[in-house]
């Protein structure tokens, strides 16, 4: 056995040529106290992230109407959620595993099927995340650019079917990547897998650039709403943390956590984005509010008034523009 595969949290789920006795005790003899300290420590952030997007979600489900862009955001929260969600218990199953080792080798078969299951969500959640993230990044391109259309003839369902279409396609893509029957077909899937990733990635990036671009260098200049610079900063954080994560279980499609690094930037990318919405809705005039809920608040339903103050598709065309 590779020592790499005893140093980190990395779940090999190759099993057709490693023994998964001998993997657990190997595992339970080698673990280090800086990995025990590490997954301690992502253990906090996920606990922290699972309360973040939690009221995230709960605030945009229960107590306030949805417009098109809080659409994609709550579809992000969840998927945002489950990952970490994800994460958090395969690291409880980490600390089960490192405390109670020589006990659980009867429990080998159930482990393995264990890590197959979360796996396969892990890679589920995380594309279905950068597709969403993608898909609100365009449509509000969209918005500025063509502002007419966009209050007059969108489709008023339109973010939800979006949202449903790229949940299925990334169950379905991540189903064939999973249960292929040759290696040859695995690894042309897991390339085609990286390969969309990257076009997602670039249409995320200048779709951004371009609109910010529009708004702060055109003939007229625009004053960019909260509700933008959520989602810029956003796109921006993600570039930041979420792309080597993303990347990597694509180029390692076998693992669950390619590298330690990866995790604990993958988990702070999924975390941050709660931290977003409130620090944006809450900046008012260089002060900040004390309430969660307002904050939020002030962050989702700029966009949201704008629409229902709006009755005329002309008359709205500024507004919309405006952000």
């Amino acid at each position: 056995m590779e020592e790499s595969d005893t140093r980190n949290l990395t779940l090999n789920m190759t099993y057709g040529s490693l023994d998964i006795e001998e993997f657990i005790n190997d595992t339970c003899s080698i673990v280090s106290y800086k990995l025990i300290v590490f997954g301690s420590v992502c253990l906090g952030i996920s606990l922290c992230g699972l309360v973040g997007n939690g009221m995230v979600m709960w605030f945009l489900g229960f107590h306030m109407k949805q417009s098109p862009f809080t659409v994609y955001i709550l579809n992000l929260a969840v998927a945002d959620f489950s990952l970490i969600l994800m994460f958090f218990l395969i690291l409880v199953v980490f600390f089960i595993l490192v405390t109670f080792c020589t006990s659980l080798i009867e429990l080998a078969p159930l482990y393995t099927d264990f890590v197959f299951v979360v796996g396969f969500l892990c890679h589920v959640f995380d594309l279905s995340s950068l597709g969403l993230l993608t898909a609100l990044s365009v449509e509000r391109c969209v918005s500025v650019l063509f502002p007419i259309w966009y209050r007059c003839h969108r489709p008023r369902h339109l973010s939800g079917i979006v949202s449903g279409t790229l949940w299925a396609l990334a169950g379905v893509f991540v189903s064939l990547l999973y249960f292929t029957l040759t290696k040859d077909s695995e690894e042309v899937l897991s390339d085609v897998a990286l390969a969309f990733s990257m076009i997602l990635s670039v249409l995320m990036l200048f779709s951004n650039l371009f609109l910010i671009t529009k708004l702060l260098c055109g003939s007229q200049r625009r004053h960019p709403g909260r509700l933008y610079v959520a989602v810029l900063i956003e796109v921006i954080v993600f570039f930041a943390l979420g792309i080597p994560f993303c990347l990597e279980i694509f180029l390692n499609s076998d693992e669950i956590f390619p590298d330690n690094t990866s995790l604990l930037l993958a988990l702070l990318d999924c975390c941050l984005n709660p931290v977003i919405y409130v620090l944006v809705g809450s900046c008012r005039r260089r002060r900040f509010h004390r309430s969660v809920k307002v904050a939020l608040r002030r962050a989702f339903e700029e966009k949201a008034g704008n629409e229902e103050r709006s009755h005329v598709c002309w008359d709205t065309v500024v507004e919309v523009t405006s952000l």
